[in-house]
C-alpha cells in the first residue's frame, strides 16, 4: 500500500507474467480440480468466526507493504492457513488484491488532485476551462474510488476470512462508476490540451517539470496520473474475472461474480466506445475534406462509420494475363481508405488530396492470394468488388510493401476470411497463444493495443514478425509486433487459458439467451 497504483499495477502483472512463465516451463502443471473448492467451505468460515478474530487494520496503515493476504500477521497467528483449503487461499489472494490495488489507486489519485491540481503555481497560469479540460471530472471519480474503498475495507474488516467483495464491486458499478464514462470520453481533448498547453506555455511546462521531479512522485510523469481512472475501470474487470476462475462453480459467489463482471464489461465498452467516437468524428470530416470524386460522390461522413485502415497499395497495369511480364511499370500506386462498411479507391493528387474513382461496400469485397511467382510478383492479391461504383464486378491485382502488409491488407478487406489458425469463437481445444510481456501501443486502426501479461489466442502470423491476434479476456482483434510477447509452449496452460475464459464468457452467453428468452414471452 506503500506504492503509487501506477508501481503496484506494473509489480501485479510482471508478477503475472513470471507465474505464467513458471507454469509453461513445467511438464505436468499443477491442476486444481473444481471438487476441491467446495469441502471445506463451509467449516473455516464458521470456525474463524467464532474465534472472533482481531480486525486487519491493513488499509489504515500507509506504510504497509504486504502484498498478500496469507502474509498479514493476522492471517499467520489466527491458524487460518492451516484449514483453509489451497483453492480457497488463492480465492482470498484475488479478493485481497482487488482491495489493496484499490487502496493504491485511490493513493495515486489523491496525488493528482492534491499535488498537481489543487498547485497554486499551476492554478495561476491555467485558464478555468483549460483546467476543466485537463483534469476533468477527477474530483467525482476520486470521490467514487473513496466511497468504494470505504466499503470494500468494512468487508475485509468483519472477518479474517473475506466471504466476498463481487456483490460490492456490483452495487458500486451500477450506481457510481458512470463518472469513469466521462472521464474516459474526454480523453481525446484531454490528451491534445496537454501537448498544446506544453507546447504553447513555458510557465505550464515548467511547473509541471518541476511537480513530477518532487519524490512523491517516484519519478512517474503527470501523464501517467492523467490516464489513471481509463487503466482502473479495464483492470478492475480483470481482477474479478479472476475471482470468477477461482470461485466454486454455481455457487451465490460465482452468481455475484458474474453480475458484476457483466456491470464493469458494460462501463468498459462505454468507455471505450466514448474514446473512439470523439477520435472518429474528426478523423472522418479530414477525410471528407481530401477527397475529390471522379465518380459519383459518396456520403462520406455517418454516426456508424469509422475508418479501419488506410494506405498505398500498387495496381496491376494492363490484363490479369499479362501478370508475368517484368516491366518496370508493371505496378502504379492507388490509394485505399477502407471503413466498416465502404471500400473507397484512390489516386493521390497534388495538394494532398485524393480522387476517387472506385467505391464498393465493404460487404461484397472478395480477396484472393496469388502464389509466389517471382521478386515482383510478391505480396501480391487479387480484390474483387462484386458490385462497384458503376454496379458491376470489378477485380484488381494489388502488390502490398511486404507479406505482413499483404495479409493485414486481406483481412482487413475480408474479416470473415479463415485465418491461418481458428479463433476463440471456434472452442478450439488447443490454439497457438501468446502472452504480452512489453506494453504496446497501437499506431494504425487495424493495430491492437496491448497491456502486460495479456494472452491472446494467435490467429495469424507473418515472417516479417507481425501477428494477428484475438484477446482472450474481451475477444478484441489486431495487429501487433511478435517481439512484444512470449509464446505459451504448454498445451496444458494454453488449455486452462481457455478453459478460464470459456467460463466467464459462456456463462455470460447463457444469461443473455436466458434474458432473450424472458423478453421473447
Amino acid at each position: 500500500l506503500g506504492l503509487l497504483y501506477q508501481e503496484y499495477r506494473d509489480k501485479s502483472t510482471r508478477q503475472e507474467i513470471e507465474t505464467r512463465r513458471l507454469q509453461d516451463s513445467q511438464t505436468d502443471p499443477e491442476e486444481s480440480s473444481p471438487s476441491e473448492e467446495t469441502p471445506s467451505e463451509a467449516e473455516p468460515t464458521s470456525t474463524t468466526e467464532s474465534k472472533a478474530p482481531p480486525q486487519i487494520s491493513l488499509l489504515r496503515n500507509s506504510n504497509s507493504r504486504f502484498n498478500l493476504w496469507q502474509d498479514l500477521p493476522e492471517i499467520r497467528s489466527s491458524g487460518v492457513l492451516s484449514i483453509l483449503q489451497p483453492d480457497e487461499i488463492k480465492l482470498q489472494e484475488a479478493m485481497f488484491e482487488l482491495v489493496t490495488s484499490e487502496a493504491s489507486y485511490y493513493k495515486s489519485l489523491n496525488l493528482l488532485v492534491s499535488h498537481f491540481m489543487e498547485n497554486e503555481r499551476l492554478k495561476k497560469i491555467l485558464h478555468p476551462s483549460e483546467a476543466h479540460i485537463l483534469f476533468s471530472n477527477v474530483l467525482d471519480v476520486m470521490a467514487v474510488s473513496e466511497r468504494f474503498l470505504l466499503d470494500l475495507e468494512q468487508r475485509v474488516e468483519e472477518n479474517i476470512v473475506i466471504s466476498d467483495v463481487c456483490d460490492i464491486v456490483y452495487q458500486h458499478t451500477v450506481n457510481h462508476f458512470s463518472v469513469y464514462i466521462t472521464y474516459v470520453s474526454n480523453q481525446t481533448y484531454q490528451e491534445r490540451a496537454y501537448k498544446q498547453l506544453l507546447q504553447d506555455k513555458p510557465a505550464f511546462r515548467e511547473v509541471i517539470s518541476q511537480l513530477e521531479l518532487d519524490p512523491k512522485c517516484k519519478g512517474l510523469s503527470f501523464s501517467s496520473f492523467l490516464i489513471l481512472p481509463f487503466q482502473r475501470i479495464t483492470r478492475l474487470k480483470l481482477l474479478v474475472q479472476n475471482i470468477l476462475k477461482k470461485v466454486e462453480e454455481k455457487s451465490d459467489r460465482e452468481n455475484t461474480a458474474l453480475d458484476a463482471h457483466k456491470e464493469l464489461e458494460t462501463v468498459v465498452k462505454a468507455c471505450n466506445e466514448g474514446v473512439r467516437k470523439m477520435s472518429r468524428t474528426e478523423q472522418m470530416i479530414s477525410i471528407q475534406k481530401k477527397l475529390e470524386f471522379k465518380i459519383k460522390s459518396v456520403p462520406i461522413i455517418s454516426h456508424s462509420r469509422w475508418l479501419l485502415k488506410q494506405g498505398e497499395l500498387q495496381q496491376m497495369n494492363g490484363p490479369k494475363t499479362s501478370r508475368t511480364l517484368r516491366t518496370k511499370k508493371l505496378f502504379r500506386e492507388i490509394y485505399l481508405f477502407l471503413f466498416n462498411d465502404l471500400l473507397v479507391i484512390c489516386r493521390q493528387i497534388p495538394g494532398d488530396k485524393y480522387q476517387v474513382f472506385d467505391s464498393a461496400p465493404r460487404g461484397l469485397l472478395r480477396v484472393e492470394e496469388l502464389e509466389d511467382q517471382g521478386q515482383s510478383l510478391a505480396n501480391v492479391f487479387i480484390l474483387r468488388l462484386l458490385e462497384n461504383a458503376d454496379d458491376r464486378e470489378a477485380s484488381y491485382m494489388l502488390k502490398a510493401s511486404s507479406q505482413s502488409e499483404m495479409k493485414r491488407w486481406m483481412i482487413s478487406l475480408a474479416p470473415n476470411r479463415r485465418t491461418k489458425f481458428v479463433s476463440f469463437t471456434s472452442r478450439l481445444v488447443d490454439c497457438p497463444q501468446i502472452q504480452c510481456v512489453h506494453p504496446y501501443v497501437a499506431q494504425q486502426p487495424d493495430e491492437l493495443s496491448l497491456e502486460l501479461a495479456d494472452v491472446l489466442n494467435i490467429l495469424d502470423k507473418t515472417d516479417d514478425g507481425w501477428i494477428f491476434g484475438e484477446r482472450l479476456h474481451d475477444q478484441e482483434r489486431g495487429w501487433f509486433p511478435s517481439s512484444m510477447g512470449e509464446e505459451i509452449l504448454n498445451p496444458k496452460i494454453r488449455a486452462q487459458n481457455l478453459k478460464e475464459c470459456f467460463r466467464v464468457h459462456k456463462s455470460d452467453d447463457s444469461q443473455r439467451r436466458k434474458l432473450g428468452s424472458r423478453n421473447r414471452q
